[in-house]
C-alpha cells in the first residue's frame, strides 16, 4: 500500500503483520487503560511514513468496545523497535481511524 511521506494510507483490513504488532502492544495498552483485555483483535489500520512508520490500528477488545492504537516502528538505523505512542479508548466499530 504506497504512501506519500507524512500522509496516511487509506484504511485496510488488518493482516497477520498488523495483528502481530497489536499483540506486541497489548501489555502496554492494558497498562495505559488500567485493565486487562480478554479479546484483542486488530480489525483495520492505516499507516504513515515518518522517520519510520506510524501504525494506527483499530482493535476489538470485547463486546462493542474498540480502541485505537498509534504504534511507531522506528527505522532500522534507530533500532527498528516498536513503541506504543498513544491510545484512544471508547471507540466503536464504526469510528474511523484518524490521525491522533
Amino acid at each position: 500500500m504506497p504512501t506519500m511521506c507524512g500522509g496516511l494510507t487509506e484504511p485496510a483490513d488488518a493482516d497477520e503483520k498488523v495483528q502481530g504488532i497489536a499483540d506486541s502492544m497489548k501489555p502496554h495498552a492494558e497498562e495505559k487503560a488500567g485493565k486487562k483485555y480478554d479479546v484483542f483483535t486488530a480489525k483495520s489500520y492505516r499507516s504513515q511514513l515518518v522517520q519510520g512508520t506510524n501504525y494506527f490500528i483499530k482493535v476489538h477488545v470485547g463486546g462493542d468496545e474498540h480502541i485505537h492504537l498509534r504504534v511507531w516502528k522506528k527505522l532500522p538505523c534507530y533500532g527498528g523497535e516498536l513503541e506504543l505512542t498513544a491510545v484512544q479508548h471508547e471507540k466503536s466499530h464504526h469510528d474511523p481511524i484518524e490521525y491522533f
